[in-house]
């Protein structure tokens, strides 16, 4: 196995780490909330500290270290990740959880913009694409099989375990990457020049896509598991396995799409926002019908995770030779997506029921097709090359 593969593979699987503690403390509400003597609705805050770490903080400390060299960066931000999850799991009160989880936060973004950053250079230019998709993937397989099993530990072993877990793993890929990794490669840019490539028109159509994007996801993909009990009728076991088919078409449809991406940049885009909301058009359409409501889980799951590599990529093109801070906002671009999908979902539900937010999440699909066409470079200017020599990161092939 060559050095560049075991270097990416071990890019995934400190995402899978670092992608796991997102959402692994919202299976663990009510023993987070019995424990710490709080209500369930004031241990979820748990989780919206998290996302506002990760969208205020990830960019912020980005900034600050983009000249401090790559290995170091690298070790420090999972050290830090590993502190933040350490005192989670061992918070005498709910104000050192919610600080524990702050922390955490901070090396989220800031560490996933290294890891693609990272990859793009150690990899062919024609391959960015795929590269970014099999890093990105560690996140779709720490929602397959790193929260599900994180929950499953923490109802057996304590909540507090999964949290001590994931603080020791963080350690380990420190340490893989601390090893793997070249000393004295260093940011080549400097935070005046990240701030403007980030200000600039085409990197703001990209990340108003993601947001826009993502939030469409987030409409129907918050609220699948009710409406596959109430309008589908299937029952709690069943949800739960229609969950995992998901996310295996999850990751399978980011893997492709970082392929596609590769050989049509554009069309892979466009078909990707289209495709997803003729989807979620067919979700609405077919959930009264157990074998339609299968089908359209998967064709939702496949399309989902799409937009990542797609627009991850499409963003290094704008970007240039000073990505590194416009990859953290594009990322925090996708948590906002998120938390904006769940509240227009919300509104749905409340008003229509489940079964409808399929049709809203079609509409902001569309929009973000239409911002996609306007982020797109226009025919006849050239990209910026987004990939670097192997020899940067003193890799060889």
């Amino acid at each position: 196995m060559s050095r560049i593969v075991v270097l990416l593979a071990a890019l995934g699987a400190s995402v899978f780490v670092v992608g796991t503690s997102e959402y692994l403390v919202s299976g663990l509400l009510p023993q987070v909330a019995s424990d710490l003597g709080v209500s369930v609705a004031a241990a979820g805050q748990a989780v919206t500290a998290y996302a506002l770490g990760v969208v205020l903080g990830g960019p912020l400390l980005t900034a600050a270290t983009v000249r401090v060299p790559r290995r170091v960066l690298a070790v420090a931000l999972l050290v830090l990740f590993a502190l933040g999850n350490g005192l989670c799991a061992v918070a005498p009160s709910y104000g050192v959880l919610i600080a524990g989880r702050v922390v955490a936060s901070l090396s989220h973004a800031a560490f996933l913009t290294l890891a693609l950053m990272l990859t793009t250079r150690i990899v062919r230019p024609d391959r960015v694409g795929s590269a970014i998709a099999g890093v990105a993937a560690g996140f779709s397989v720490a929602t397959l099989l790193g929260v599900p099993v994180g929950v499953l530990l923490g109802e057996s072993a304590g909540w507090r375990t999964p949290f001590a877990l994931l603080a020791g793993l963080a350690l380990v890929m420190a340490v893989t990457l601390g090893v793997l990794l070249p000393g004295g490669e260093t940011g080549a840019t400097r935070v005046r020049d990240e701030v403007r490539t980030v200000v600039s028109r085409p990197v703001l159509l990209v990340v108003a896509t993601t947001a826009v994007g993502m939030a469409a996801v987030s409409t129907v993909f918050t609220y699948l598991a009710p409406s596959l009990r109430d309008v589908a009728g299937f029952g709690a076991a069943a949800v739960s396995g229609l969950l995992v088919i998901y996310g295996v078409g999850s990751l399978a449809g980011g893997l492709v799409a970082g392929r596609l991406a590769d050989r049509s940049l554009e069309w892979t885009v466009r078909g990707t926002f289209g495709g997803l909301a003729v989807v979620l058009v067919v979700v609405a359409l077919a959930l009264p019908w157990k074998v339609g409501a299968v089908a359209a889980v998967l064709a939702f799951g496949l399309l989902a995770s799409s937009t990542t590599p797609t627009l991850q990529t499409l963003l290094l093109k704008h970007a240039g030779s000073a990505p590194t801070l416009a990859v953290s906002v594009n990322i925090a671009a996708f948590n906002i997506g998120i938390a904006l999908g769940s509240v227009v979902g919300g509104v749905v539900v409340s008003g229509v029921g489940t079964r409808w937010t399929g049709l809203v999440g079609a509409v902001l699909s569309v929009a973000g097709l239409g911002l996609s066409y306007l982020a797109l470079p226009r025919p006849g200017v050239r990209h910026q090359d987004v990939g670097h020599r192997s020899a940067e990161v003193g890799v060889s092939r």
